[in-house]
C-alpha cells in the first residue's frame, strides 16, 4: 500500500475542496444524493460517491492512485456531526 503525503496546507486542501465543490461538483451530486459523501480530488477535480467517506475514497484512488481527496457529506457543511 502506498504512503500518500499532503501536497497542501490544510487551509489551501480546505479552500481548493470547498471551491470544487460549490462550484462545479454540488450541481451533479445534490439532487438524490442528500446524505451521501463525495470524495474530491483537488487537483483534477475528479470525485466519487458513496455511502461513507471511506467508500469514496476508495473509489477515487481506483481510479487516481495520486488523488488529494476532500470529502464533504451532501446537504451538509462537514461529514461529521458533533454534540
Amino acid at each position: 500500500m502506498a504512503v500518500r503525503q499532503p501536497r497542501y496546507s490544510k487551509e489551501e486542501f480546505a479552500r481548493r475542496g470547498n471551491q470544487l465543490y460549490e462550484t462545479q461538483v454540488r450541481s451533479q451530486v445534490d439532487e438524490g444524493n442528500h446524505g451521501r459523501v463525495v470524495a474530491i480530488d483537488i487537483e483534477t477535480g475528479a470525485f466519487e460517491v458513496a455511502d461513507t467517506p471511506i467508500a469514496a475514497t476508495d473509489r477515487l484512488y481506483e481510479q487516481y492512485p495520486d488523488a488529494q481527496p476532500w470529502v464533504i457529506r451532501i446537504g451538509h457543511r462537514a461529514v461529521y456531526r458533533f454534540g
